[in-house]
């Protein structure tokens, strides 16, 4: 086997021991995921606070731009009526300055308000899919628990009928070793009987009671049948 199949093994084998523990560990990393998900929006929230603040504060210097301009504009015009030709074009000048620095402003404005509302719109998607994602845990943890409790339950409905199934194996064999003993119990009682009605039958024949008929009884026996046969 070449080496390179070697190593697709081994990386194989790897990949499956690792994706055997993520398995495992699937609901701690999801909730781990999921807490890293709320500290991001929570910086996305901070960098909004930043970005509106900014907004307000370029806000506030068009606004000043506006007002100064509208200032420089009516000085123009009066020192222009009052015959001061020179501070009246002090004046345009400064009015086109102004207005060349409200443009930048403007220009930075409008960045601002840009990345605030997708700002505001990013924090949104994320808000909902974490709550989104938070009921769903939910609903994963409790179908684990309702499935660990499924798995403890039929395990223990598989070992009570294994040791159920090993208790009756059990009693049929202290029975059959009972019947075997019951059995035994009878020979010896059959044996023990035959012999004690051997011992009296002896004991009746030496006595001259019972036992077998003698050769003098079965010689009458035999005349007797042959009279009366004639």
């Amino acid at each position: 086997m070449s080496l390179s199949k070697l190593f697709r093994i081994f990386t194989g084998n790897v990949n499956k021991a690792a994706e055997s523990v993520i398995d495992a560990n699937a609901i701690t990393i999801l909730e781990q995921e999921q807490r890293e998900s709320k500290e991001a929006v929570r910086k996305a929230e901070d960098s909004l606070v930043t970005i509106v603040a900014k907004r307000k504060l370029s806000e506030g210097k068009v606004t000043g731009f506006d007002k100064a301009i509208s200032e420089y504009t009516d000085k123009a015009i009066k020192a222009n009526e009052a015959g001061h030709e020179d501070l009246a074009l002090e004046c345009a000048q400064k009015v086109a300055d102004l207005n060349e620095e409200k443009a930048l402003e403007e220009a930075q404005l409008k960045a601002f308000k840009e990345a605030e509302e997708k700002h505001k719109s990013n924090i949104a998607v994320a808000r909902k899919n974490i709550t989104s994602i938070d009921r769903q845990i939910d609903l994963v943890k409790a179908t684990d628990s309702v499935q660990k409790a499924q798995a403890a339950t039929q395990a223990s409905v598989v070992g009570a009928s294994s040791k159920t199934s090993t208790a009756l194996d059990s009693l049929n064999r202290i029975k059959a070793k009972q019947a075997e003993q019951s059995a035994k119990l009878e020979a010896q009682q059959e044996l023990s009987d035959a012999e004690t009605t051997t011992d009296l039958d002896q004991k009746l024949k030496a006595a001259g009671i019972g036992g077998g008929t003698t050769a003098k009884d079965q010689l009458a026996a035999i005349l007797n049948k042959s009279k009366s046969a004639e």
